[in-house]
């Protein structure tokens, strides 16, 4: 089990800022804009089935992973809001999250499916993120030029998707999921947020204007397939989540946690599972 800190982030979130906020570059500043686009709806799904699968546990496994849920879930929520605050400012600017309205509807489409479909859709995204939030920490020029509010908001969700990757795939172990399913569902939704994204960046390049241009698709290639960009560097520890011995809690998250030890004046503690 894993205490989880519920965090407030002390940046000023009131402040608008340009759509090419990440450095001025156009693709990164999309890419991220997408990202944050998925967020709200997504997280709120992630709340939603891990607090469902809590539900259907039996008594003594609900109270042995109970506290570490409701850490997840605080932590969950916190990011939703500021990414709710986020968005808030893009659409100030213009652009339309059409990836929200059709992961909702997806959401809606699948809601009567078994409860560990969804909490194994968690813990592959979960997955996902938690490659993400380690890639970025080891390549801080992906945020190069950015406001340090907007950096320090990025990489404190990466270090708290980090904190927390296992609770979602401990949840689908005690609900006895197999792993057909949990196979399953990683290619699912491996598939489907590669595409939503996809789709959301190229939106939010049309209206910035910079869609067709050389220097947005050589900025992509550079931040997405580099030899150490972050789909191709990241494929063998996606590939890492396929193995039956697998567990998150595998994957080094060192980064992670230096990065809230050595910040910890830019958030204030508001809760922890105890």
């Amino acid at each position: 089990m894993t205490d989880l800190v519920v965090r407030r982030l002390l940046i000023d979130l009131v402040a608008p800022f340009r759509a090419r906020w990440n450095g001025n570059d156009a693709f990164r500043s999309a890419f991220f804009n997408a990202l944050s686009m998925s967020f709200p709806v997504g997280e709120q799904y992630f709340m939603d089935s891990v607090r469902a699968g809590l539900k259907a546990l039996p008594e003594e496994k609900r109270q042995a992973i109970a506290t570490e849920v409701q850490g997840f879930v605080g932590q969950e929520a916190t990011h939703r809001r500021i990414h709710a605050l986020f968005n808030g400012h893009l659409e100030t600017l213009g652009f339309d999250n059409v990836l929200e309205r059709r992961a909702a509807k997806r959401i809606r489409n699948n809601a009567h499916l078994d409860v560990r479909v969804h909490v194994a859709a968690t813990a592959a995204t979960e997955h996902l993120t938690a490659l993400f939030a380690d890639w970025m920490f080891r390549h801080p020029e992906a945020l190069h030029g950015a406001e340090p509010r907007l950096q320090t908001l990025w990489m404190w969700h990466a270090a708290e998707e980090a904190e927390h990757c296992s609770t979602a795939f401990d949840v689908y172990t005690a609900l006895h999921g197999t792993e057909k399913w949990r196979l399953r569902l990683l290619r699912y939704i491996t598939w489907t947020f590669a595409m939503d994204i996809t789709r959301q960046t190229v939106r939010n390049l049309w209206h910035d204007g910079s869609l067709f241009k050389w220097n947005t698709w050589h900025s992509a290639a550079k931040l997405l397939f580099a030899k150490d960009g972050m789909i191709r560097s990241n494929y063998a520890l996606w590939r890492a989540y396929k193995a039956p011995t697998f567990h998150p809690r595998q994957q080094d998250i060192s980064r992670s946690v230096q990065w809230l030890h050595d910040n910890r004046e830019r958030f204030a503690v508001v809760g922890q599972a105890a």
